[in-house]
């Protein structure tokens, strides 16, 4: 079965996450970029499931969350920073350190418009403690 044909067809679509977590992650891989879809609204019901499934990943998501934080979408980049980042190790975490302060410190207007400057802040704030133990 290819596992394209497992995913998702809308945002109430629970039997298809439930199918691909019956996946290996390096079946998973290939579909990263049309998980990471799922995560643009974080109100939708699949979108925590689909965190849950994708954090199996690990460091394999980076590129991808990098490539959102430069979508120019910052409603994706807002749910994908309280969401999938935020429950990142900090080892993870550490490795999208610049492209969170390029946030914070040159934000597009429609950053300033979505507040992501809180939220960052309290993600390096995360990362500062954990550096300090």
């Amino acid at each position: 079965m290819d596992i394209r044909e497992c995913l998702p067809r809308d945002k109430f679509d629970y039997e298809a996450v439930r199918k691909l977590s019956e996946f290996s992650d390096v079946e998973l891989k290939v579909i990263i970029p049309e998980l990471m879809e799922w995560l643009q609204d974080g109100n939708w019901p699949i979108s925590k499931p689909v965190e849950d499934l994708l954090l199996r990943l690990g460091e394999d998501l980076i590129p991808h969350l990098k490539d959102v934080l430069q979508t120019q979408d910052p409603q994706w980049e807002y749910f994908i920073l309280v969401g999938l980042i935020d429950r990142l190790p900090i080892s993870h975490l550490s490795m999208l350190q610049t492209d969170l302060v390029r946030i914070l410190e040159s934000p597009t207007p429609d950053e300033v418009l979505e507040e992501l400057d809180g939220v960052i802040v309290e993600l390096l704030e995360k990362m500062e403690e954990t550096n300090e133990r």
